[in-house]
């Protein structure tokens, strides 16, 4: 598979589905992955922020990665957040992922510990060098407390073949500009960030690491695709519909409430694993405002 098209176009961050008993759904899982691939999705990355992968044992990650391979018959690529407290469990993840059938990772600093350039790049090199596959750093700084500079990432691709693409959602835009200018095409630039994405393709991003597409997967498709085919203006309209729902995925709670969004429309359930709880009282009054809203109003499709 090429570099550029295993990493262009919309990715969905899926959310693992939880059966009443807390257990995974995997049925669920299944069906959602392919309804996300056939409403034109071109991969899925589970196991990251979204998928609640630090609540997850290393035997839940494993058995996510089964279903949603097989589920998908090769016909896109399963990329899975690797991440993990030690180094040793997030590159004995990385190898479990290759021999299950994962087509590229999706590579995080450690979970907790953050420290400096030296050994948060020790960390990510030894997860990278650890297969063969296709990999994508995440920088999230405001998530994990560890910053990639486009200066570090020019160091890691100038060091590892493997490493393809850079999902970038530290919140400034001009990062890309930047990545860009050090490397040129070297890595595909992936938006992380859903109310930044008609912002970073035009800097220069080619794929979106999507979470409200969990909810409206063809809006999702059909946004990526005005703002990368005709800019922000043709983007305009769908976009300024689409933002109020976007913004709920840059919140301390943005597992809650954009598993909110997926029951509300029918395409999941909001149940979350502790320590996280579903929202309620006010706080789910007020998200339920702006979904509603985002309803009644929705663009035909």
């Amino acid at each position: 598979m090429s570099n550029a098209p295993f990493w262009r176009g919309v990715i969905p961050a899926i959310t693992t589905p939880f059966a009443a008993d807390g257990t995974i759904d995997h049925a669920f899982l299944a069906h959602h992955a392919r309804t996300m691939i056939q409403a034109g999705c071109i991969g899925i990355v589970p196991l990251g922020s979204l998928g609640e992968a630090a609540t997850l044992s290393f035997e839940d990650k494993c058995a996510i990665l089964r279903t949603l391979v097989e589920a998908l018959e090769g016909k896109a690529p399963v990329i899975p957040g690797i991440a993990a407290l030690s180094t040793d469990e997030a590159v004995r993840l990385a190898r479990e992922a290759e021999k299950i059938g994962c087509a590229g990772l999706m590579v995080l600093p450690p979970y907790v510990y953050s420290t400096d350039w030296r050994e948060m790049k020790a960390h990510v090199e030894a997860v990278i060098r650890a297969t063969s596959l296709p990999c994508m750093l995440y920088n999230n700084p405001i998530a994990y407390r560890t910053d990639f500079v486009p200066e570090q990432i020019a160091e890691l691709a100038a060091e590892l073949p493997n490493l393809q693409a850079v999902k970038e959602s530290s919140a400034d835009v001009r990062r890309f500009a930047a990545i860009r200018a050090l490397l040129g095409e070297r890595l595909e630039l992936l938006v992380g960030m859903d109310d930044a994405i008609v912002e970073g393709v035009a800097m220069g991003a080619t794929g979106w690491i999507a979470g409200l597409v969990n909810a409206y997967p063809h809006e999702s498709v059909r946004l990526f695709e005005l703002a990368r085919d005709g800019g922000a203006r043709a983007a305009q309209e769908l976009y300024a519909w689409f933002l109020p729902l976007l913004r709920l995925d840059t919140v301390p709670k943005f597992v809650q409430l954009i598993k909110l969004v997926q029951e509300q429309v029918g395409l999941g359930s909001e149940r979350v694993r502790a320590p996280r709880m579903a929202l309620e009282g006010a706080e789910r009054a007020a998200a339920l405002v702006v979904i509603e809203r985002a309803a009644a109003t929705r663009p035909v499709r």
